[in-house]
């Protein structure tokens, strides 16, 4: 078992997936109602990527954990996958909001499609320090 503890790397998705369930609730009514969303998403985004800047790379939370844990790699490579797949929803929930067209239907169901990756992505990333510091991987008595 791992017994170094390593902080859990998602301080900045609650905030974020707190300011998109309020994007997800907001009115869609009145003329500025895009620009009041794209300003209101300007915060998720930015603790997204933070999220991405502590955790991914050589200095990075997920590269300490497979140090500490190298059974861990493949859970670690899926987490990093996830925030390509979030990063995409997050430009193309951005990119909808923009385009006159498109209805505030659509861009509610994107932003339920986003945060149900970001709540998975926080669950993924929860079940895997508990793997690395709460398995007993046996050896003792």
């Amino acid at each position: 078992m791992v017994t170094s503890p390593i902080q859990q790397p998602t301080a900045v998705l609650p905030s974020a997936a707190g300011d998109l369930r309020a994007l997800g609730r907001a009115p869609a009514t009145g003329p500025r109602w895009r620009e009041r969303l794209l300003t209101d998403l300007n915060p998720v985004r930015r603790g997204f990527t933070e999220h991405v800047r502590v955790t991914e790379g050589a200095g990075g939370h997920y590269a300490d954990l497979v140090r500490a844990a190298p059974r861990l790699d493949r859970g670690v490579r899926l987490l990093v996958g996830e925030h390509a797949a979030i990063s995409a929803a997050l430009a193309a929930l951005q990119h909808a909001v923009r385009l006159p067209g498109v209805s505030a239907a659509e861009v509610r169901a994107r932003t339920r499609d986003l945060l149900r990756a970001l709540d998975r992505h926080r669950r993924h990333g929860a079940d895997l320090l508990w793997e690395a510091y709460q398995a007993d991987l046996g050896g003792e008595d």
